[in-house]
């Protein structure tokens, strides 16, 4: 079902933040929040100047500056930009654990779950990471064929002029559509390995081969879980345009904008997470503890107890009464 863990997501979302309000829990949510999606993109300020005007003046600064000191320089920032990404890479994938638990025990915690997600943050960072460089050498593998065929076609289409665009842009079209696939595959193995590890407390790579399987089996249901995020997720990008708007681009402050949209945020992890659990209680984040407040919105799927062994068999239905 897609509209049932939706509506209950909504449920939980107001449970967690407005049941009672408190300042406090909600910075600290959104501190979660902020860091499962540490560098997937924020907003900015436009300052209007002249271009081409700055533009001359860095390369007249950059021609002054000898060429050792140049290429160090060049070098150097390079490493910096490579280990802050390493760093916000590893705090993503911190946060992430970090973000889950705030919602499943509805608290507001940093200290305790980032210390009790440390192996599965560790690991599921190792292979994030790995997954990163091997997709980029996919990418790099997929625009070779496409840049030879480019090579090869530009002498035919030397004579005629009248078909290079089209032939160029089948070209660019394919690669990204190719791209965009596999990206988009790879982030939805990703949001279900997350809530796979945070429940079995297990490696990244038995996660992965847990999603890939789950997908594999339920292609209908997933495909309609994703069509309908998709849709949630545009509807969430306007909400936001229209809150930054009204703030005066205030939400457009990095984690400033994310404890204004944590309901937003809260909603959309939930309703991953309650779409999951439908599958099983190996994938049931509330499975080993349900806070008291949220047992009438998760009612309808009754959580084993925590005793219970994911490698043990499933316990015969009952007989029917009489």
């Amino acid at each position: 079902q897609i509209f049932k863990p939706f509506g209950e997501a909504f449920e939980l979302m107001k449970k967690i933040l407005f049941q009672p309000f408190d300042l406090k829990k909600w910075f600290i949510i959104g501190l979660a929040a902020w860091l499962a999606n540490l560098g997937g993109g924020g907003g900015g300020f436009d300052y209007r100047y002249n271009r081409g005007e700055e533009f001359q003046k860095l390369n007249e600064t950059i021609s002054q500056i000898p060429h050792s000191v140049l290429v160090t320089g060049i070098c150097a920032l390079i490493a910096v930009v490579l280990l802050l990404v390493v760093l916000f890479a590893w705090l993503r994938a911190r946060g992430r654990f970090m973000f889950i638990d705030c919602i499943v025990k509805n608290r507001g915690a940093i200290a305790g779950p980032w210390r009790e997600f440390r192996t599965e943050g560790n690991t599921y960072f190792l292979f994030s990471l790995t997954a990163a460089v091997c997709l980029r050498l996919f990418a790099a593998l997929v625009s070779a064929p496409l840049v030879y065929m480019a090579i090869r076609g530009r002498f035919y289409l030397s004579l005629h002029r009248d078909r290079l665009e089209p032939y160029v842009l089948l070209i660019i079209a394919l690669w990204v559509f190719i791209i965009l696939l596999v990206v988009f595959a790879w982030a939805l193995i990703v949001n279900f390995m997350v809530p796979v590890m945070y429940r079995r407390r297990c490696r990244a790579y038995q996660a992965f081969r847990a999603a890939t399987s789950l997908i594999a089996r339920h292609p209908g249901e997933i495909v309609l879980y994703c069509l309908f995020l998709i849709v949630v997720a545009v509807a969430s990008v306007m909400v936001g345009c229209v809150v930054t708007c009204a703030t005066c681009c205030i939400a457009a402050i990095p984690y400033v904008g994310t404890v204004i949209l944590l309901p937003i945020f809260v909603l959309l992890r939930s309703f991953s997470l309650l779409f999951l659990r439908q599958f099983g209680p190996e994938y049931d984040v509330w499975a080993s503890f349900t806070p008291p407040e949220h047992v009438w919105i998760l009612s309808p799927h009754t959580a084993p107890p925590p005793s219970a062994s994911l490698g043990l068999p499933p316990q015969p239905p009952s007989s029917p009464s009489v």
